[in-house]
């Protein structure tokens, strides 16, 4: 056939496509990772499996709440193993505008990451020896390993060899078109996730992943953090991470619709953040608090305290015994003294763990004292959570708990 006529014909069908979703509502499919014999990434206190059906739920709460035109579809509601070509099935299905998979992200042999991520289907980058590289091929290895629980996976995803280069993907005319609007979705997703959670921006990413593979409309797979890093594994147990990622995807996907849904009459609102608390810090405070960082090394903790924190120095604490702190925030850089981030708190201290700076608050033997402590900041700092640490050494908070409760008898 020449060239000319088919491309004509693939124009005249993308147009015909146009004009029938013209009269439809937009559609969203949200898959939750994983699922049933399938549990995912393991985590100290949680699965990859469950996590994922809460988030997928919340996400999919939140645009329903506050989108009555968008048709919402989840590949599961409960605890059941659906394979991927099922999933992605499904999806072409209900004639999907967007497919998005959500997981949570995992480390190997101990090792530590932190952030968000998202992949879109792509070329996978097989080549080098960066870390980056090296992680984002475990990413598509893990998520693509599940095919082998499925019957007949052979002949369902032939030519998906996971170790051999040659599998990445010759894209269809179709796929080339969706490319271009998974890759602005990432971007929203990594934005607006980012700026609600706090989270690090691990960046957006490409990759030859199965469920998105074999959808037919744009689409991208969601890493919402490390289950494998205690702390992040933490956070995303908790209904403060659960509002802040379902605020930033709604806003993300209402950014999307208003770009490229041509239906959509209602201008897109983002749903707002919390505001600031003005920054109340006083000049004073700020110059003592240059001279205090310049002063301290790293390796101390020595927290300058208000009128409304835990009254304990150095001298006061007992480092042969767990000491409790409240992390209340974390950076990929030193902020300055007086940074707005700190809002309105007066006393601050961190340290640096996997290249990254933690802040914390308080600083007791008496874990108590610091469980009063947090709830004070909540209102500002609705994540902070207790930390634990022992001759200087962060330690497992819980068995911090347990070891205050047995010298306290």
């Amino acid at each position: 056939m020449n060239k000319k006529i088919f491309f004509s014909i693939i124009v005249m069908l993308l147009m015909a496509l146009v004009s029938v979703a013209g009269n439809r509502h937009f559609t969203l499919v949200i898959d939750a990772g994983h699922g049933g014999s399938d549990h995912g990434a393991p985590g100290a206190i949680s699965q990859e499996k469950d996590l994922t059906l809460k988030y997928a739920l919340a996400f999919g709460k939140v645009i329903e709440r506050n989108c009555p035109d968008v048709d919402v579809y989840y590949t599961r509601t409960t605890d059941v193993f659906i394979p991927l070509s099922e999933r992605a099935a499904m999806a072409n299905r209900k004639k999907a505008d967007l497919f998005v998979s959500v997981h949570i992200n995992a480390l190997a042999g101990g090792k530590q990451s932190h952030g968000y991520q998202t992949y879109t289907l792509g070329k996978s980058l097989r080549n080098g020896n960066s870390q980056g590289i090296e992680q984002n091929l475990e990413v598509a290895k893990r998520e693509n390993a599940v095919i082998l629980l499925e019957k007949d996976y052979k002949k369902t995803y032939s030519g998906l060899d996971q170790n051999s280069a040659e599998s990445d993907i010759v894209y269809e005319f179709i796929q080339d078109q969706n490319r271009e609007h998974s890759t602005e979705l990432a971007k929203y997703l990594q934005n607006y996730i980012c700026a609600a959670t706090g989270r690090q921006n691990g960046e957006a990413h490409q990759d030859n992943l199965a469920v998105l593979r074999l959808t037919s409309m744009p689409g991208c797979l969601m890493e919402l953090g490390f289950i494998s890093t205690p702390d992040e594994e933490e956070y995303l147990n908790t209904d403060s991470a659960l509002d802040a990622y379902s605020r930033g995807f709604y806003n993300a996907i209402m950014k999307y619709r208003s770009r490229y849904d041509s239906e959509l009459s209602v201008p897109y609102k983002a749903i707002p953040e919390t505001p600031d608390i003005p920054q109340v810090v006083p000049e004073t405070y700020k110059k003592e608090a240059v001279k205090k960082e310049k002063a301290e090394t790293p390796k101390k903790s020595h927290v300058k305290t208000e009128t409304n924190s835990v009254q304990a120095t150095s001298s006061q604490i007992d480092e042969d015994k767990p000491v409790f702190k409240i992390q209340f925030m974390a950076s990929s850089r030193k902020l300055l003294p007086g940074d707005a981030h700190f809002k309105s708190l007066l006393g601050y201290d961190f340290y640096e763990e996997e290249n990254i700076i933690k802040y914390t608050y308080g600083s007791s033997n008496n874990y108590n004292e610091i469980y009063k402590l947090r709830k004070k900041i909540l209102n500002e700092f609705p994540d902070a959570f207790i930390i634990a640490f022992k001759n200087g050494a962060k330690m497992n908070v819980n068995e911090a708990i347990r070891e205050f409760k047995t010298n306290k008898k």
